[in-house]
């Protein structure tokens, strides 16, 4: 007979035990790898990962069609606006104009955003004073418009420096929000809301120093 020869195969005999431990320790094996995925890392309460020390937010209703403009200046007189929108440790991601660009195109057609808002990230220490200022750049209407102005330090936890609301009622009204100092180390050491004119020191860095 061939079989005599061991020219054909043996077949294994079936053991039904050892195949069910086989698909068991594959369905083990399926649950633990889902289990790594799904364990995230230890949540800390009130950090925040970024490379900002300090983050500046302007804000107005949503889909107003006015258009209001943020001015930051840090201690050394650098100043971002939206003609400006990087200087020194200062950084504007976005130049908010209301109604006119709160909009992005997908597949030929416009996706409008209601959100009003401009913020302003500071990414480095500098000691001294910053002031934080509201223009009223467009006027659609008549009607006085409430202006939030949030400051928030982030490290190494979120602390709110300042948070108000303010009311402009025309074009042309600049208002200062808020003048705030930090020393070398970071730390808040005064906060007011003495007014400063930064678009007269745009057009004459002598003029208003104070």
């Amino acid at each position: 007979m061939i079989d005599e020869f061991e020219l054909m195969p043996q077949e294994e005999p079936f053991d039904p035990f050892a195949v069910m431990l086989f698909k068991a320790l594959q369905v083990l094996a399926f649950l633990f790898f889902i289990a790594l995925l799904a364990i995230a890392p230890e949540a800390k309460d009130g950090k925040i990962d970024s490379k900002a020390e300090f983050l500046v937010t302007m804000s107005w209703p949503d889909q107003h069609p006015d258009d209001f403009d943020m001015f930051v200046q840090d201690p050394i007189g650098n100043m971002v606006w939206y003609r400006r929108r990087e200087a020194g440790f200062m950084l504007l991601d976005r130049d908010d104009r209301g109604g006119a660009n709160d909009f992005i195109v997908v597949n030929g057609r416009k996706v409008l955003s209601p959100i009003r808002q401009e913020t302003v990230s500071i990414r480095g220490i500098v000691a001294g004073e910053y002031t934080v200022n509201v223009y009223h750049f467009i006027a659609m209407g008549r009607e006085p418009v409430p202006v939030s102005v949030k400051v928030e330090k982030l490290n190494p936890t979120v602390q709110v420096v300042y948070y108000d609301t303010i009311m402009l009622q025309s074009a042309g009204t600049e208002r200062t929000a808020v003048r705030f100092a930090i020393d070398g180390s970071g730390t808040v050491t005064d906060v007011n809301s003495r007014e400063k004119s930064l678009l007269q020191t745009l057009r004459n860095p002598r003029r208003n120093a104070g």
